[in-house]
């Protein structure tokens, strides 16, 4: 990944990872029934989902696939979900189990901590990813 920001390697594997894990996901749970009829299961049995919140890490994921070739956008995005996913951490830590986010999504403590160390990753590489890029030595 020789070139690349460290923005631009968070998105890239942070992309891919989510939109694997969204896809596994509906393998072990693919409901989107809400409330109190909101059904979950756990990938591996450690990581709670349904259909919803298979579909946020596909999206999440995909927009991280779209931006990685872009410096100025995979930094915006490393820094933005950073931001997210520590604000979804900390919330999910505060709720009482067992969660469910906005009566869709269910979350657990492991949840909870992967979303923190999600974010504190994506916060890292935007700030290691200066706001414009160095200047090209490359011999012409």
């Amino acid at each position: 990944m020789e070139g690349r920001s460290p923005a631009q390697v968070y998105a890239l594997v942070f992309g891919v990872v989510l939109v694997a894990a969204g896809i596994l996901g509906f393998f072990y749970e693919a409901s989107f029934s809400t409330g109190d009829d909101a059904e979950s299961d756990k990938v591996l049995g450690i990581l709670a989902v349904n259909g919803w919140h298979n579909l946020v890490h596909i999206a999440t994921g995909a927009l991280g696939l779209a931006v990685a070739g872009s410096y100025a956008n995979a930094r915006l995005y490393a820094l933005g979900f950073g931001v997210v996913y520590i604000a979804l951490g900390i919330i999910g830590l505060l709720m009482d189990n067992p969660d469910l986010l906005l009566d869709i999504i269910p979350l657990n403590d492991e949840d909870n901590v992967l979303h923190l160390l999600i974010g504190v990753a994506g916060i890292g590489a935007g700030l290691a990813t200066p706001a414009t890029p160095a200047p090209s030595t490359a011999a012409s």
